[in-house]
């Protein structure tokens, strides 16, 4: 591995976790030699799912196949997975209209994500259509309210998702 993509790594890594401050938004990235999006994405659900176990509602149920989380994803372009990813890590879920932490940081940091995984990398989310016009989703976790964005590039995949309850 060159020195490159070690930085790159440690990079992303830290924008990640910049993006995931709140303790209902979780980061995951790993490299992409033999990753599977929805398999990389079941991972931070089922890790978001066992912080947030004392949250969820008793008998509550949600995707726990592959394929399941493979169906809730749908394409989105470069520049709706990076508002999402803004949106994901500053605004609730649950309880919208009360932003968390500095859009223009999360802005910064989801531009620098988009630019490690390069203009040919692909992005998913479970989100139908723009923030700012309400969301739909298909959900990814038991939890009632769920939103992910995954991309896959530059030797990369990294997914931020948020989980929540009312």
């Amino acid at each position: 591995m060159d020195d490159v993509a070690t930085d790159g790594a440690a990079l992303l890594e830290a924008l990640l976790s910049s993006l995931a401050g709140e303790e209902s938004v979780y980061s995951r990235w790993c490299w992409s030699a033999g990753a599977d999006l929805a398999h990389h994405v079941h991972d931070l659900a089922k890790a978001a799912e066992a912080d947030w176990a004392h949250e969820a509602v008793r008998g509550a149920t949600g995707p726990t196949t592959l394929r399941e989380i493979e169906s809730a994803l749908r394409p989105v372009t470069r520049d709706t997975a990076a508002g999402l990813m803004v949106s994901l890590s500053t605004d609730s879920l649950v309880f919208p209209g009360h932003p968390w932490r500095d859009r223009a940081h999360a802005r910064r940091a989801a531009t620098k994500v988009m630019s490690i995984l390069g203009p040919g990398s692909e992005w998913f989310s479970n989100i139908d259509g723009p923030w700012e016009n309400g969301r739909a989703w298909n959900p990814v976790t038991r939890h009632t309210f769920d939103g992910v964005v995954a991309g896959r590039g530059g030797g990369f995949v990294v997914s931020l998702l948020q989980v929540g309850e009312d």
